[in-house]
């Protein structure tokens, strides 16, 4: 698909390979767009994930995946070398027009605990400070560094109510989503003068490979 600019439209997927990531790789496949994405999986799952790009590609889309630590500020780079280089191969203009932080990849242990060794550790701590909040800021900026993102772009990550609430073990995670909305508040404000947006999106509660890791979710789900 090439919009009527003759721009041909992109999404860039963050956590592509299931939960709300999957969803919308596929919906914004069937409506149009072709597909970037970017997920973290051992080789048990890549038959699923191939699944995933063979759906998108049935739709008549363009898709390519990475599997790789998307907080990694090297593998980052190299992924959005190789995005450039598809571009470059295929000819014409390209365009982000979607993108969709939806990372869960943190840690689940208690702040106290009867013994040391269970409790969240600082490492934990910044570890899921950095993949599920802040990481979305260094990909907005190199899209931006690198004019992969313009005028009508849209960015978008998926946010709970755990970030301003309380549930068990849900600690570290809770303010990864809080800071995660922080930084969509800030960059929502630095964008607007570029004519893109920033939203954080608090779908519910949804039971999804991410969110079963939760203890008691089926609970939170009722």
């Amino acid at each position: 698909m090439t919009e009527s600019t003759g721009v041909t439209p992109w999404a860039l997927i963050v956590g592509s390979s299931s939960g709300f990531g999957e969803a919308t790789s596929l919906e914004l496949g069937r409506s149009g767009l072709n597909i970037f994405g970017v997920h973290f999986d051992r080789r048990s799952a890549l038959a699923h994930v191939n699944e995933v790009v063979e759906k998108i590609r049935a739709c008549g889309r363009d898709v390519l995946f990475f599997n790789l630590n998307a907080a990694d500020a090297e593998k980052r780079a190299g992924a959005l070398d190789q995005m450039q280089e598809h571009w470059k191969q295929k000819g014409g203009e390209h365009s982000i027009k979607v993108v969709l932080h939806s990372v869960a990849f943190g840690s689940l242990e208690p702040y106290l605990a009867e013994s040391r060794e269970d409790e969240v550790t600082q490492a934990q701590m910044e570890m899921t400070l950095d993949v599920m909040g802040s990481n979305l800021v260094y990909w907005v900026q190199e899209l931006m560094r690198r004019k992969m993102i313009r005028s009508g772009g849209r960015v978008y990550a998926m946010t709970s109510a755990g970030g301003h609430s309380v549930i068990p073990n849900y600690g570290a995670v809770s303010a990864a989503k809080a800071v995660l909305e922080s930084h969509i508040r800030q960059l929502a404000f630095e964008l607007m003068p570029h004519g893109i947006t920033a939203n954080a999106i608090q779908a519910g509660v949804t039971i999804t490979p991410g969110s079963s890791k939760i203890p008691g979710i089926e609970k939170l789900a009722e």
